[in-house]
């Protein structure tokens, strides 16, 4: 087949859209695979594709050739995937961003109860650093076609608002509304005018979450690609949900009857994600 290539695919919304070699080409690149293999990928990739198919196979088609040459690449490449294996409940998400926030130097606080004018509220994550003081809101959707939509900036701006109009002194600076999806056009919009500051998997360009997790190696502990679900499960239950804090205690390894070789298999990988 030529390089360029007009094929539908359908996305995990439902929406269809046309096959992009370039958007191919970029995920694979940020896996760290080098020119050769993403040659080869994307070679394999492009003469199995047919009108119709779906981006999850596509996905999956180029994860498993990156695992069978370089499980790192693979584990970099499975980002967005992983960060939906946090679920099915939000928490694990919650306690995710707030290690994100904690790793970036700031004092963190993980689902703290605030007063406002009208009600308490519950805040996911609380974070301070200087003169910053952040209170966020996270949304976590395990639906990988959902959008995080207008409705949510709006209902979290009437919260911090309420807030706002109690704390007289100590006074929040900053509400964030962070979403492991993407934001609607009205929702980014929306957020914008009311002066809330939105994270999402793509958003703000230059600073999003895939962003500043590749940029800091602060990958969620479900991207491993050498863990088992159940093991997963287990370290997130112990509050372990980044592979850096992974590295710290290895002890849970232990505990979950681990040999010794795979343990050091394991540990390798974390050190190379986390490049400690």
């Amino acid at each position: 087949m030529t390089e360029e290539v007009s094929i539908d695919v359908i996305k995990s919304s439902g929406e269809k859209v046309q096959f992009s070699l370039d958007k191919l080409r970029a995920s694979l690149r940020r896996s760290g695979a080098d020119k050769k293999l993403i040659k080869t990928i994307i070679n394999v990739v492009r003469d199995e594709l047919y009108q119709g198919i779906s981006t999850k196979e596509i996905y999956n088609r180029a994860y498993s050739l990156l695992k069978r040459k370089e499980s790192i690449f693979a584990s970099k490449y499975k980002l967005k995937k992983a960060i939906y294996e946090l679920g099915p409940t939000g928490f694990p998400f919650e306690r995710f961003v707030g290690a994100l926030l904690q790793y970036s130097g700031y004092d963190v606080q993980v689902g703290k109860f605030i007063n406002g004018k009208c009600v308490t509220h519950e805040v996911d994550v609380i974070a301070r650093k200087n003169s910053e003081y952040v209170v966020a809101e996270c949304k976590f959707h395990s639906d990988e076609g959902r959008k995080c939509d207008v409705k949510i900036p709006l209902y979290i701006n009437s919260r911090y608002k309420d807030i706002l109009g109690f704390q007289k002194v100590d006074t929040p600076t900053e509400g964030w509304v962070v979403t492991n999806t993407r934001f609607t056009r009205d929702a980014r919009d929306y957020g914008t005018c009311a002066g809330l500051y939105l994270l999402s998997w793509d958003h703000p360009e230059g600073n999003s979450l895939r962003e500043r997790i590749d940029r800091l190696g602060l990958y969620p502990i479900t991207v491993s690609t050498l863990l088992t679900k159940r093991e997963k499960q287990f370290l997130l239950s112990r509050d372990i949900v980044l592979c850096r804090q992974l590295y710290k205690d290895d002890f849970y390894l232990d505990h979950l009857g681990v040999s010794e070789k795979r343990k050091e298999n394991i540990m390798n990988e974390v050190n190379m994600l986390c490049n400690l």
